[in-house]
């Protein structure tokens, strides 16, 4: 008991004596942008190219739309319910670990849907393996880039959001270059390999020597902590606390956080589907199959120009983030609806651009406007729950937009649907920003005096805290 008493109170004092820095903003940060950066692209990229595939498929097993944009839609569902196992197993295993093993499975669901022979076989390997190796990969760079970065945090996050562009850009008319010349199968084989860089994506990842996420210990310090824990009965209540710094599932009574998940719910409703109709709906209008693919590409290219306008008007902090994300999702909420009027090639274009821009300024600050919402310190399990929730959005929005499109047997009703989903998504956000302002009049009507003594109280029972276990209680 002494001997775990004097242990515990040495790490007391390594903890005081010991201050963390903050983020660096920038240094070795910057190749964790890199990595998070073609982590984006080698996801979410390929899913957005993944209508060039959907064409060939749907053709190839004689099926409807509805059945065969489960395929992404299984996919996008899978990353979304894998995000908290990611965050868990990345906190528990470190982040580079779990990143490489997820980039293992993801090119293993591709080679093996390489050769899948009916949809089903599809839904398993590209919906549900690749889908869980993208949720390895996704959630623990994004939350180490929040590490890395505090006030150059919404530039961090466009640069690296600007892999999923880029990558889309060139992998749309790639993939149906490929697609010609060794069908889907071969292309399909060939992206399994190109998966294989997720691999090395997480080799860049580096843990923080200045500045460790709130409670976690390191080396010397964890072990003495574990000897101090197992020694009392207290022990029960170190694993919670443990559990609960990987998997935070105290969020869930967070009504704000609550909140914002319902609007990351109805707007993966709309994010997933144009993507995913937008080159069978220019092949239905009759435009080319080559300038169809060149749509996705001139979208994501005004999708990078998006994330990087916004990001840098987001880091001037001239306007509330959360008023900026209101404006823009309404903004492509209404362009989606304008869809249908499109019906050449150069409408087309200017849709896609017009669609590209103000997506690529959505996405990129909603994860900025999440950390706001619970704290950088909870970044990492807000993510993966966030992700968990909005998963019902990912899973349902294809299918649904696909229904649409077979009853009214037009690809334009699963835009309109999409627009529909983002305008209900924006009146969360209305509701969040209510609650922000009420709760910040709430804040401005205490007292002084009130402030001070709640700090004087926090300090005296951080002090009987620190008594109690100096005295080994």
């Amino acid at each position: 008991m002494l001997a775990s008493s004097h242990s515990h109170m040495e790490i007391q004092g390594r903890r005081r004596t010991v201050r963390p820095k903050g983020p660096p903003d920038g240094g070795y940060g910057w190749f964790i942008v890199l990595s998070t950066f073609l982590v984006f692209g080698l996801t979410f990229g390929v899913i957005k190219s993944f209508g060039v595939f959907f064409v060939e498929i749907q053709h190839y097993f004689a099926t409807t739309a509805t059945a065969s944009s489960w395929i992404t839609s299984i996919t996008v569902a899978t990353i979304h319910f894998g995000a908290p196992v990611g965050s868990a197993l990345s906190a528990y295993f470190s982040p580079r670990r779990v990143v490489i093993v997820g980039g293992l499975l993801s090119s293993v669901g591709m080679v093996a849907g390489s050769h899948a022979q009916n949809l089903l076989q599809l839904y398993i390997t590209v919906g549900f393996l690749t889908g869980f190796g993208y949720a390895l990969t996704w959630t623990p760079t994004v939350t180490m880039l929040g590490w890395y970065f505090e006030k150059r945090r919404p530039v961090a996050n466009a640069l690296a959001s600007a892999g999923e562009c880029i990558l889309t850009f060139i992998l749309n008319p790639s993939f149906q270059f490929l697609i010609d010349q060794y069908s889907w199968r071969g292309a399909m084989l060939i992206l399994g390999a190109l998966q294989l860089n997720l691999c090395l994506c997480g080799a860049l990842l580096r843990p923080l020597d200045s500045y460790d996420p709130p409670k976690e210990l390191k080396g010397e310090e964890k072990d003495l902590e574990m000897q101090f824990t197992n020694d009392r009965p207290e022990s029960k209540q170190h694993l919670k606390t443990k559990i609960i710094r990987y998997v935070d599932y105290t969020l869930i009574a967070n009504v704000r956080f609550m909140v914002y998940s319902m609007f990351g719910v109805f707007a993966a409703l709309g994010f997933f589907a144009p993507s995913l109709f937008l080159v069978p709906y220019a092949r239905s209008k009759g435009v080319e199959e080559y300038q169809a693919a060149a749509l996705m590409s001139i979208s994501a290219a005004l999708d990078l120009l998006g994330r990087l306008l916004f990001g840098w008007v987001a880091n001037l902090h001239l306007v509330e983030t959360i008023h900026q994300l209101l404006v823009t999702v309404l903004m492509l909420g209404i362009v989606l609806l304008l869809c249908p009027l499109a019906a050449t090639f150069t409408h087309l274009a200017l849709f896609s651009a017009g669609y590209g821009l103000v997506f690529g300024a959505t996405v990129s600050i909603h994860i900025t406007v999440l950390a706001e919402v619970v704290g950088v310190e909870k970044l990492g399990s807000a993510l993966g729950f966030f992700m968990l929730i909005r998963s019902s959005g990912g899973l349902l929005g294809p299918p649904l937009a696909g229904i649409f499109i077979d009853e009214m047997n037009d690809y334009s009703a699963g835009f309109l649907m999409a627009g529909v989903a983002l305008i209900v998504s924006a009146l969360f956000l209305l509701l969040l920003h209510h609650m922000n302002r009420k709760g910040k009049n709430k804040e401005s009507d205490i007292p002084l005096e009130n402030k001070t003594e709640k700090v004087e109280k926090c300090n005296s029972e951080y002090k009987k805290q620190e008594e109690l276990l100096k005295q080994g209680v």
